[in-house]
C-alpha cells in the first residue's frame, strides 16, 4: 500500500492554512464534478481523491494525526511488509512514540452508518482512518465497537455547483428548475434567482446538499453564479454601460437619441449641440437593482457612438462640400519639414 500525499493532491502545501485547503478544494471539486464531466472516468477518480483528501486534511484531528502518520510512514510500512501490526496491534504505540494509547479500526457496522453499503474511499484512507482489517486511529478506550455505534449521526456536508445566467436574468430575478440526485433518485427543485446577482454570488438552496446519516440534517447546495458575457451592455457593480449610437448631424447641431436598456424598454436621451464621439451621459436609474432592494438601482451609461453617413446623395455632397469651404480647405497634404 503507497502512502497518499493529500497535500499533493490539493496542490497546498503542508503549512496551508484551514481557509486555503478548503479554497483548494472547492476549486478543484468544481473542475472535476461529475456534473461537469458525465462519463469521464478520470475526472471521477480525480473527484473522489479531492473528496478524500478533503476529508483528512479539512478535520483538524484528522489532519494532525495524518501529520504523524507521515512523518513515520516508513516504519510502519516496513512493519506491514515483514508481517507485524503497522500500530503494534490493537493496543500498539501511537505514532512517534510515548504513552500506549487505544487504536481500532471502525466496526462494519459505524462504516455502514458513516458511508451507507459502499466505502468511497481508498485502502490507504480506510486502513488508517477508519474502516477494513487495517489498523487505524479510532481513539476509542476499548479494543472493539459497541453495538451502540450503529446509531452514529454524522450532518451532511454543503455542495457548491456553478450557475451561468445571463444578465437579463440578474437584472430581473429568474427560476432555474434543478435535477439532483439523491441516493439514486432523482428529484427535481425549483431555485428562485434573485434580481442583482452579481458575478460570483452564492445562491442557497437549503437542505439539498449531501444527505445526513442517521437521521442528522442534510448539508446545503450552494449555487456559485457566473454571468455570461453580454453582448450589447457591460456590467461594473451595479452600474450598466452600452454604447448609443447618434447620427452625425444630431451630435453636431443636438437633438434627441434613443439609448437601449436592460429593462427593453427604450429611454430617450438629450443631446446637447457639438457633442463629441465616446461622450458619456448617465441615466440615472437604470443600472442593476440592488438584492432584496428592487428599488435600489444602479445608473445606465450611454456612450456616445457618432454614426458616419456611408453614402451620400448628391445634395449632401453638396452641403458637405459648402460645409468644407466655409471650414476652410485643408484639404492639401503638406509634407513635414
Amino acid at each position: 500500500m503507497d502512502f497518499k500525499d493529500y497535500y499533493a493532491t490539493l496542490g497546498v502545501s503542508k503549512t496551508a492554512s484551514e481557509k486555503e485547503i478548503k479554497q483548494a478544494f472547492r476549486k478543484l471539486a468544481r473542475k472535476h464534478h461529475p456534473d461537469v464531466n458525465p462519463g469521464d472516468k478520470v475526472a471521477e477518480g480525480k473527484f473522489k481523491e479531492i473528496n478524500e483528501a478533503y476529508e483528512v486534511l479539512g478535520d483538524p484531528e484528522k489532519r494532525k494525526k495524518y501529520d504523524e502518520l507521515g512523518a513515520n510512514w516508513r516504519m510502519y510500512e516496513q512493519q506491514a511488509r515483514s508481517g507485524g501490526q503497522p500500530f503494534g496491534g490493537a493496543w500498539g504505540p501511537p505514532p512517534g512514540g510515548g504513552a500506549r494509547a487505544n487504536y481500532r479500526t471502525m466496526t462494519p457496522e459505524e462504516m455502514e452508518d458513516l458511508f451507507g453499503d459502499t466505502n468511497p474511499f481508498s485502502d490507504f484512507f480506510t486502513t488508517f482512518f477508519g474502516g477494513g482489517g487495517g489498523a487505524g486511529f479510532g481513539g476509542a478506550t476499548e479494543p472493539h465497537a459497541s453495538r451502540g455505534s450503529r446509531g452514529r449521526r454524522r450532518a451532511g456536508r454543503d455542495i457548491e455547483n456553478e450557475i451561468e445566467l445571463a444578465l437579463e436574468d440578474a437584472f430581473q430575478g429568474a427560476t432555474r428548475r434543478l435535477m439532483l440526485r439523491h441516493d439514486g433518485h432523482v428529484k427535481h427543485v425549483d431555485v428562485r434567482i434573485p434580481a442583482g446577482v452579481t458575478d460570483g454570488s452564492r445562491v442557497r438552496v437549503s437542505g439539498e446538499g449531501e444527505q445526513g446519516v442517521g437521521g442528522a440534517e442534510s448539508g446545503n447546495l450552494y449555487l456559485r453564479v457566473r454571468l455570461a458575457p453580454h453582448p450589447v451592455f457591460e456590467r461594473k457593480g451595479r452600474d450598466l454601460y452600452v454604447k448609443s449610437p447618434v447620427p452625425l448631424t444630431t451630435a453636431v447641431l443636438g437633438g434627441e437619441a434613443t439609448v437601449q436598456t436592460l429593462a427593453g424598454k427604450p429611454a430617450r436621451l438629450r443631446i446637447p449641440p457639438l457633442t463629441q464621439n465616446g461622450q458619456l451621459f448617465r441615466l440615472k436609474g437604470y443600472g442593476m437593482p440592488a438584492v432584496g432592494k428592487t428599488d435600489d438601482t444602479g445608473d445606465l451609461y450611454a456612450r456616445v457612438d457618432v454614426q458616419l453617413p456611408t453614402s451620400l446623395s448628391d445634395k449632401e455632397r453638396e452641403h458637405f462640400e459648402a460645409l468644407r469651404k466655409l471650414g476652410g480647405d485643408d484639404s492639401k497634404t503638406h509634407s513635414a519639414a
